[in-house]
């Protein structure tokens, strides 16, 4: 059983939220809607300097109509020296790395505040590879994780104190660029507002993996060639090269390994929390829907930690669990009712329930793999249990990780993220993430 303090913490916890809930919900039923208060949050600064656990952050906005944004987590491991990785780069090796891309001494030492002598780095720019750099760059390239935090649409940040650690874990885990997306919440944004913001980012860098794509085959010609070259630069300028994001540019991998094999593909995985996990099986199907479109960017993996789906039909959990710990269903309901226009609110709506006929793709065999993890206290349990069986069924490699004596977020929820059973999930997620971003292929089994 879940420890006193968790159970203590866990009333104070419900009380709180469903009082805020319930205010939401009758300000809705009277219009009364102008900019919905939450409750504070601890957040944490972004911060673009290799910190002590070497994973520097930005927060970027793409969509100049509405509140999207973006935070990026960048490891410090894309220098590559020949040696081992070391944890912190050096500012030599920042500048030799800057230089072999184009970038004059000048600039990379405006790249650097001064160190007193003690070594550390400053503010990380990024770069943009030089197109009339012809050496062999030193620097690493990386897949990409795109994550939506929890909070049942209503609540949470990607900048929260919460959800910044759990993406450096996960970055420090995997070896991986981690995009943090700060979708819109309801009740002001209702669905499919969060959903539509999903899949902005997932054209977002679509689009960016193009950009630097095209920049780079304009800087392969030689000298001969530099009014054709400066013709397609202009062309690609014109096409939104100036609002290239540096640090996927230079660190995204548009050639990574794939079921054994080379491929110009961008390997992408959606890692969901909560109803971050409904976003991101959403984006999975859409993925699947749009097939090409998406090029070069293709979704390899998914992973969905203790999904925010629900029913009409009440499965076993949903029943002797109703009160469970933090979020227990007659709280869901509510986040539902705030999410889900009135018109469409459902309990099978195709949102909330997983399993509802119709929700497409047309084949669930053409999902990709995904990996679903459940507590032992969280009444949601079992439709994500049914769901991963459903996709078993059509040969979907989707392996269901439950742990015992766990409660509903318990490995990103703020007081729980440093406890062992966080720190194991993080680290089982990674040993089966790799097997579809390794650079070998499939070395890891699960």
């Amino acid at each position: 059983m879940p420890s006193v303090a968790v159970k203590l913490y866990s009333v104070f916890f419900k009380l709180v939220l469903k009082h805020r809930l319930q205010s939401r919900l009758d300000a809705a039923a009277a219009d009364e809607f102008g900019v919905t208060s939450r409750p504070e949050e601890s957040t944490a600064p972004a911060n673009p300097s290799f910190a002590a656990d070497g994973v520097a952050t930005k927060d970027i906005h793409i969509d100049p109509l509405t509140a999207l944004s973006l935070r990026i987590f960048l490891p410090d491991t894309f220098i590559n020296t020949g040696r081992a990785s070391a944890r912190h780069p050096s500012s030599s090796d920042l500048d030799s790395s800057l230089r072999t891309n184009g970038v004059s001494a000048a600039s990379a030492a405006a790249d650097r505040r001064s160190d007193d002598g003690a070594g550390s780095v400053a503010p990380y720019r990024g770069y943009l590879p030089s197109p009339r750099s012809h050496q062999r760059s030193v620097s690493r390239r990386l897949p990409v994780i795109l994550q939506f935090h929890g909070g049942g649409f209503v609540s949470g940040s990607n900048t929260s104190t919460a959800n910044d650690l759990f993406c450096r874990r996960i970055v420090k885990l995997l070896d991986v660029i981690v995009i943090s997306v700060g979708y819109r919440l309801a009740p002001e944004n209702r669905y499919p507002a969060a959903f539509d913001d999903g899949l902005k980012v997932l054209h977002w860098v679509a689009k960016q993996a193009n950009l630097a794509e095209c920049s780079k085959s304009i800087g392969s010609g030689r000298g001969s060639d530099a009014k054709r070259m400066d013709s397609q630069r202009h062309i690609v300028n014109a096409f939104g090269a100036a609002t290239v994001e540096p640090w996927l540019a230079a660190h995204g991998d548009p050639s990574r390994q794939f079921n054994g094999t080379l491929t110009n593909s961008l390997l992408c995985v959606l890692l969901g929390v909560s109803c971050g996990a409904n976003i991101s099986d959403f984006l999975a199907r859409k993925a699947v829907e749009l097939g090409k479109l998406l090029d070069p960017v293709k979704v390899v993996a998914q992973v969905l930690m203790y999904p925010f789906f629900i029913g009409s039909v009440p499965t076993h959990s949903e029943i002797k669990l109703a009160n469970s710990y933090f979020y227990d269903k007659a709280m869901c309901i509510l986040s539902w009712k705030l999410f889900l226009p009135e018109s469409e609110f459902s309990l099978d709506h195709p949102a909330a329930n997983p399993l509802v006929p119709g929700r497409g793709p047309p084949s669930l065999k053409l999902m990709p793999p995904t990996l679903t993890v459940v507590a032992e206290h969280d009444w949601m349990r079992d439709r994500a249990i049914a769901y991963s069986e459903e996709l078993r069924k059509v040969n979907v490699d989707a392996p269901v990780l439950e742990y015992k004596d766990a409660v509903h977020e318990f490995a990103t929820l703020d007081i729980l993220l440093k406890t062992p059973q966080a720190q194991a999930c993080a680290e089982d997620i990674a040993i089966w993430v790799k097997k579809y971003i390794s650079t070998r292929g499939h070395e890891f089994s699960y």
